[in-house]
């Protein structure tokens, strides 16, 4: 729903920005176009790295690492394995309820969402590429370290 919002806030933004100048709204057309030819052959790699990821990290494996019970080790394991992982928000979300479903616990699942969400390991060569390489790892660094005071903050709320 919240991206059918979006998708309309800008088809009407757009189709305004064309009534107001259609010269300006070409040109931006163009260099969006460009930028994606551009970027495209870093993204490929990056999808297959994501395809790859999904396939060996089913949630019934995912759920098995991060259930409950595994404490600590469990919180570590959901940090890492969400850093490495790389996936857009509409498949996350549901499947860390799906996980939570399967057993997982809310702090193990809630380190996993957040560094899924906020470090981007497998996009970090392209963030380098773009940003400079102390950007982009202090950028992921401060990620990983808010990720981490997330699941503090949900482990005090879930005991």
């Amino acid at each position: 729903m919240t991206s059918s919002i979006f998708y309309i806030t800008v088809g009407v933004l757009t189709f305004i920005s064309f009534l107001k100048d259609k010269k300006k709204t070409q040109k931006a057309f163009k260099i969006a176009l460009n930028s994606f030819k551009k970027l495209l052959p870093s993204i490929i790699p990056m999808m297959i790295a994501i395809g790859m990821i999904l396939a060996i990290l089913s949630p019934n494996t995912i759920s098995s690492v991060l259930g409950e019970k595994s404490g600590i080790i469990g919180v570590v394991l959901g940090l890492i394995l969400g850093s490495l992982a790389f996936m857009p928000s509409f498949v996350a979300f549901p499947l860390g309820a799906s996980l939570l479903h399967h057993g997982a616990g809310y702090p193990q699942i809630a380190g996993f969402i957040s560094s899924l969400m906020a470090v981007g390991i497998v996009s970090l060569a392209l963030e380098i590429q773009y940003f400079g390489k102390q950007t982009a790892l202090l950028r992921n660094l401060t990620a990983f370290v808010a990720s981490l005071v997330f699941v503090i903050v949900t482990w005090r709320i879930m005991r």
